[in-house]
C-alpha cells in the first residue's frame, strides 16, 4: 500500500458569528496576526490568523447555541501559569484551571493545561509548563 505525503496539518478552520469580533480576540490575547481576508464564492467572510506557523482561519457561519462545536485547538507555551494569569485578568473566560494532563511523549512530561471559551464558545486550550 502506498502511503500518503502529507507533513502536517495545514490550517484549522472555525465557524464564529462575527469574524471581525473573532479576528480582534485571537489577535488581542493570543498573538495571532491577521495575513490574509476575502470572501469566498456565496459572500462569506473568510480571514486568516497566523500563530508562527500555524495557521487559524475564521469563517462566518451558524454556530450552535453554546457554541462548543465538539472540536478545539490548544497552543502550545512555556509559561502556562503566566499566561493563564495575563488572559484571567483580561477577562477571557476560564473553562477549567490549570491541571495535570497525561504526557503523549517525553518533552510534553511535566506539563500542564488550562482551558479557555472564545467569544463563541470555542475551546482553547494551553498545554505547557
Amino acid at each position: 500500500m502506498k502511503m500518503v505525503s502529507f507533513r502536517r496539518i495545514h490550517h484549522v478552520a472555525m465557524q464564529v458569528k462575527d469574524v471581525d469580533n473573532s479576528q480582534s480576540f485571537y489577535e488581542h490575547h493570543f498573538g495571532f496576526e491577521t495575513y490574509f481576508d476575502h470572501e469566498v464564492l456565496d459572500g462569506v467572510p473568510v480571514v486568516c490568523l497566523r500563530l508562527d506557523d500555524t495557521v487559524l482561519e475564521l469563517r462566518v457561519g451558524d454556530v450552535p447555541p453554546d457554541g462548543y462545536q465538539g472540536c478545539f485547538f490548544c497552543l502550545e507555551t512555556d509559561d502556562l501559569g503566566g499566561d493563564v494569569e495575563t488572559l484571567k485578568k483580561a477577562g477571557v473566560v476560564l473553562h477549567r484551571d490549570v491541571h495535570e494532563t497525561t504526557p503523549r511523549n517525553y518533552q510534553e512530561r511535566r506539563w500542564k493545561r488550562a482551558i479557555f471559551k472564545g467569544p463563541d464558545g470555542e475551546l482553547i486550550e494551553m498545554r505547557g509548563r
